[in-house]
């Protein structure tokens, strides 16, 4: 079978305590889960659209996004990637009405393993959406607020306390500990309390989420692939974790290559 178009990061979800992954390949929806353990070939076209404009682009901006847009697009804004520094009340949002509807909706302050125990924010929305991107094996949520800025606000404040960042290759490697996160809760949220008082945050007392991956087998070495220097992969799809292909060749990071025109062969 062969699928080809634009590609953009795998769609996921939750079943059975098991990551379930879709890739969006054109107009079609390819389920992933199905293809670990065969042997499938990537080939890049040579050819990436923004998935703004639509426009021909030499490279892929904020995964999939054409310079001009990547300027004017409140989604690719640094505030993005730094919530804390949220300036839609300043009113110089890019796009004020998408931040309305993306950045005034409830936000949830949580915990994950990943790499190791790290503090985050996503949308209400988005769970567990965000968690598997990230290859989390576990994942608590502690505290909802009603915007970004907050919840931004409140991880600063965390972060003094516990790591934000993910380990992709021990992610990847699978080489994390078992953590208990309610007990890491317990110990971080009275550091934070009068913050999360002052900013209307209301506490979760949720169970801890565990997440199994459709892995057979993890590398014990990465290697990295990347469509710019390699135009064809070729390999056996041993498992998807995160947003990552792990082939016997390589791990492919397919959010990194939004927008690029792919055909897959399976």
């Amino acid at each position: 079978m062969q699928l080809s178009g634009l590609i953009s990061k795998m769609r996921t979800g939750l079943s059975m305590g098991m990551a379930q992954y879709q890739l969006p390949i054109g107009d079609k929806l390819l389920n992933m889960n199905d293809l670990v353990g065969e042997t499938i070939q990537l080939k890049f076209n040579d050819q990436i659209n923004c998935a703004n404009c639509g426009k021909t682009t030499n490279k892929s901006y904020s995964q999939g996004y054409c310079y001009p847009c990547c300027q004017k697009l409140a989604s690719c804004d640094l505030c993005i990637m730094k919530p804390e520094t949220c300036h839609h009340h300043l009113g110089t949002c890019r796009e004020p009405a998408w931040g309305l509807d993306n950045c005034f909706t409830p936000h949830i302050i949580y915990l994950a393993n990943s790499s190791g125990v790290k503090v985050g924010i996503t949308r209400k929305s988005n769970i567990p959406s965000r968690w598997i991107d990230q290859g989390a094996v576990s994942a608590l949520p502690i505290l909802e607020v009603d915007t970004r800025l907050k919840s931004g606000q409140i991880e600063v404040a965390l972060k003094a306390f516990v790591n934000d960042k993910t380990n992709w290759r021990k992610m990847l490697k699978n080489e994390v500990e078992e953590i208990e996160l309610e007990q890491v809760r317990d110990r971080l949220l009275p550091k934070v309390r009068l913050l999360a008082d002052e900013l209307g945050a209301n506490t979760i007392n949720n169970e801890t989420l565990e997440i199994n991956y459709p892995v057979v087998e993890y590398p014990s070495k990465i290697s990295s692939l990347s469509f710019d220097k390699t135009p064809l992969i070729s390999g056996v799809l041993q498992g998807i974790k995160g947003q990552y292909l792990i082939l016997d060749v390589g791990v492919l990071n397919i959010r990194k290559f939004g927008s690029y025109n792919i055909t897959l062969t399976y």
